[in-house]
């Protein structure tokens, strides 16, 4: 059973994981934590984007020779398979890792995956460690690669006709923002690098075949800006994930201040200055974060 030590250093990657929310994908945001044979913190790291480092060789490289004979915590198996970066699995084994600690198994591993790799190799692994915590940021990116679409938030104003600046929505934590007119944008400009080119437009005439095109490119999630127009389609279908409502003083005696959460969980309610800001989770098993 994981130790407070570990527990404690899983929640620190966890939040480290965020880091790489709207750069990583079409790879998943990943932290880890090395711990020396003592227990200390010697290394941290994570995964920004695709070509780049992962987040097990990033904390390897700051932890140095103080990682053998510690413990590697990492929010998502180590992978098992050689790409633009070494396998992490190979890169935990040299550095003379003796204990890994994992919350999510990648549903995306290659061949026997790389815990049963690293159990073969006499590692002793433990799986399952604040799977449900890790999932706060891995859940889209699982989503996602479940079922092919992008996990799709949906944010708007209830008191505007169409309010591009939703505030308390960062855009920065998507890989892709649209508005009411379907252009498409990066949440972080360039932030991606080379790993995929989005086109100009998000098609109106099918949503779902539009949705596929864009995880094809390497998007794993999407901000739909807006009351009205695509993002009224993506909900028609089906399509929408998450909803985020900002609800002014005002907005309960207007027109369109109704909450669509019919088929949705209120997950968070939150004051933030002079408005109220409602998220909502479509109750879809595909999405396990709490």
């Amino acid at each position: 059973m994981a130790s407070e030590t570990e527990v404690a250093a899983m929640r620190r990657a966890i939040a480290v994981s965020a880091l790489g929310l709207g750069t990583t994908s079409p790879n998943p945001p990943v932290g880890c934590l090395i711990l020396d044979s003592g227990g200390r913190v010697v290394g941290e790291g994570f995964h920004r984007r695709k070509g780049e480092a992962h987040a097990e060789g990033n904390a390897l490289a700051a932890a140095g020779h103080a990682a053998r004979g510690g413990t590697a915590v990492v929010t998502l198996e180590p992978c098992n398979h050689v790409g633009r970066a070494p396998a992490c699995r190979a890169l935990l084994i040299e550095a003379g890792i003796a204990r890994v600690v994992v919350a999510v198994i990648d549903p995306t591993s290659r061949g026997a995956g790389g815990v049963a790799e690293l159990s073969r190799e006499g590692t002793d692994v433990e799986v399952g460690v604040l799977a449900d915590e890790a999932e706060l940021v891995l859940g889209p990116w699982l989503t996602a690669v479940g079922r092919g679409t992008p996990f799709v938030t949906w944010a708007y104003c209830a008191d505007a006709e169409d309010h591009r600046q939703v505030p308390g929505v960062d855009v920065h934590g998507y890989d892709a923002v649209v508005g009411s007119d379907g252009h498409l944008r990066e949440g972080v400009p360039g932030g991606h690098g080379e790993t995929f080119v989005l086109p100009g437009e998000l098609s109106r005439d099918a949503p779902e075949m539009a949705l596929r095109a864009l995880y094809a490119a390497g998007v794993r999630s999407l901000l739909v800006l807006g009351g009205r127009g695509l993002a009224e389609l993506f909900a028609a279908a089906g399509l929408v994930d998450e909803v985020l409502v900002c609800l002014t003083g005002r907005a309960a005696s207007l027109p369109g201040g109704e909450l669509p959460f019919s088929g949705f969980r209120i997950s968070s309610v939150r004051r933030l200055e002079d408005h109220v800001l409602v998220q909502a989770q479509r109750e879809d098993p595909l999405f396990r974060a709490k």
